[in-house]
């Protein structure tokens, strides 16, 4: 299975990944047949690439995507085929004011229960706040640990840095402090977030060192 963004547009001219255009569309090929959506006019993904992640253990992959409202901001949203079509089966809150943003980290079990978890930075800029919400079929996301203090995206920058690693004692998401001048990496047990300090960060090879769990250079 494979997703990417199409319909560039200029229609929310939010900027914050380095250009001008966002995607009003999103294309799915799976066992060879392509499928697609639009967005209606209200909303863009604002978004680098969309994510694969088997979520609820059946069927094709989920896809995880940013979408934004023009007036009320973004939201993360999970879309699926269902019946041959593409559909969004479940998404956070908007964020709720105009040109507010959040950058996904990725998708794991983080706590080992068996269940799949999804983090993002709120506003990366601005408020910085981890939020992990967990995502389960017919129940839809649900919002089980935050922590302040962290982020993942520089504005204007055209990436989105940090992820999800596992280095052999489970998964840890791998940030940067709310200053970028530290990496941290941080996990998830009994629904309560911890942080550990990785390094100074020093640029995106820091982020790669720490992601190939190697110490950041």
């Amino acid at each position: 299975m494979q997703a990417s963004y199409g319909a560039p547009t200029d229609r929310y001219p939010h900027g914050v990944l380095g250009d001008d255009l966002e995607w009003g569309s999103l294309q799915v090929i799976c066992g060879g047949s392509r499928h697609s959506v639009d967005l209606p006019e209200a909303l863009v993904f604002e978004d680098v690439a969309p994510r694969l992640a088997q979520l609820d253990g059946q069927g094709p992959p989920e896809v995880i995507v940013v979408e934004s409202h023009r007036d009320r901001g973004a939201r993360l949203a999970i879309w699926g085929l269902d019946d041959g079509a593409v559909q969004r089966r479940a998404a956070t809150p908007f964020i709720g004011t105009r040109f507010r943003w959040l950058a996904p980290l990725g998708a794991a079990d983080l706590d080992g229960d068996g269940r799949m978890e999804i983090a993002y930075v709120d506003r990366p800029h601005l408020a910085r706040v981890l939020r992990v919400w967990r995502y389960e079929a017919g129940d839809g996301l649900r919002e089980v640990a935050q922590l302040q203090g962290l982020s993942n995206h520089r504005i204007g920058a055209p990436d989105i840095a940090g992820g999800i690693r596992d280095c052999g004692q489970g998964p840890e998401m791998i940030l940067a402090d709310a200053q970028w001048r530290r990496l941290v990496a941080v996990t998830l047990n009994d629904g309560t977030l911890t942080r550990r300090d990785l390094g100074p960060h020093r640029g995106r090879d820091s982020f790669g060192a720490a992601m190939g769990c190697d110490r950041p250079r």
